[in-house]
Parts: C-alpha cells; structure tokens; sequence
C-alpha cells in the first residue's frame, strides 16, 4: 500500500515511533513489521545494511499490504540517489538516510515520496529545507541530546525533527525527546533486544511498542 508524503507525516506525528530494524531472514523481518504493527507503529524504516536488503524489503512492503493495511514502510541507510530510486520502485513511502544528499532530494521529490536526511547542524537542517525536505533527522541522537533539539527549534520553529540514535522504551527517554519538541523518534536495537529476536518473542516487541506509544502520548499532554 503507498502513502503519500502528506500521510506518512501524519502517520509518524500521531504515533511518534518509527522502528528502524534490519534483519537477512525474510521471516524474521515480516513478523517484526506484524508485531510493530499489532504494537500500534504505523510507519516502519527497514535499514539498508547487508545483501540482497532491497530484497527483503520487497518481500515485506508485499506482506505489510496484506497484513499490515496501514503499515507505511520505508527504507533507511539510504546515502545515494540510485538506491533511493530502487526503493520507491519497490514500494518506499518514505527514504531515510544518515546524510544530506541533494540528489536523494531530487529523486524523492520527483515522486512525492518523503525524505529524511541525517543533518548535524542547524545550517543542515536548513539547508535539507530549502531541498524540499519536510522532516529532518537529528542523528546521531545520543550525541546530540534533547537539548539540542529544543535550542534548534528555538529561532525555526516550523521544524520537523526526528531523532534517531540514542532514543530508548523507557519513561524517562522518551518524555525528554517529546518535551524538547521532537516530531518522532527513529528506535532501533533498544526496541529489538537480540534474546527477543532470538526467541522470536514477537508478543513481546508489540508490547514495547504499545507501551512506548502511550508514553509519548503522556508526555505531549
């Protein structure tokens, strides 16, 4: 199912948690979309870090259609045009990286498909906006803080942010990202511990993302 620009963002404000998960096996990666999903995530990054990863996400984005009707589903780790373009033909709504490349921009905007490039700098970020980048990555998270989030929206504060690296399940995490101001946070290992993997505790992925949702949901109040 494709979603437009417009309806990823909405999709990633009203829930605030994109999963950022990369996994070779095909059945390991779709159960984990499900479980997310079934958790209450409704935009989902599958990183573009091993072989054939243009192939998994193919196998997913055909599976989420089915079982995950309002799943949006991305691709993140995206550094060049060329695989950015090999993604949207497969079904990205949405192309995230952990860089600013004007020619990802290019090659998004062409179609409408959502860009979230990795920016350092309030010039970074401004500049990604002059691109025609809605959302903006503060990345990586944990070298940042939430401070610098809440200083950068300070004199723009039309900014869309999302953080990703450094951002954990817990209370106290993720009250601090929302209160500085952030769009949506990007989650990875921290949301996928390798024993729950392992395990294929998938009961147990939903229950950290449902958990997570309504901690965000207190923290905006």
């Amino acid at each position: 199912m494709n979603f437009d620009k417009i309806q990823v963002l909405q999709k990633m404000q009203q829930t605030g948690i994109v999963p950022v998960f990369y996994h070779s096996d095909i059945e390991v990666a779709k159960q984990v979309v499900k479980a997310c999903y079934d958790g209450g995530v409704r935009a989902f990054e599958f990183t573009n870090r091993g072989d054939f990863a243009h192939e998994v996400f193919a196998e997913c984005v055909k599976f989420a259609a089915k079982e995950c009707p309002e799943m949006a589903m991305g691709v993140g780790s995206i550094v060049d045009a060329p695989t950015a373009a090999l993604y949207i033909q497969l079904g990205a709504c949405f192309v995230v990286g952990p860089l600013l490349n004007p020619e990802i921009a290019r090659v998004c905007n062409r179609r409408l498909v959502l860009y979230c490039p990795g920016c350092g700098t309030v010039s970074e970020i401004g500049t990604a906006q002059e691109l025609g980048c809605d959302l903006t990555k503060v990345f990586p998270g944990d070298v940042y803080g939430p401070a610098f989030v809440k200083g950068a929206l300070a004199p723009c504060p039309w900014s869309r942010i999302m953080v990703t690296g450094g951002v954990s399940p817990d209370k106290e995490n993720l009250t601090a990202w929302f209160k500085a101001g952030v769009f949506c946070v990007g989650m990875g290992s921290k949301l996928f511990p390798k024993d729950t993997i392992k395990n294929k505790d998938w009961q147990h992925i939903s229950e950290i993302c449902h958990q997570s949702l309504e901690y965000i949901a207190e923290a905006r109040k």
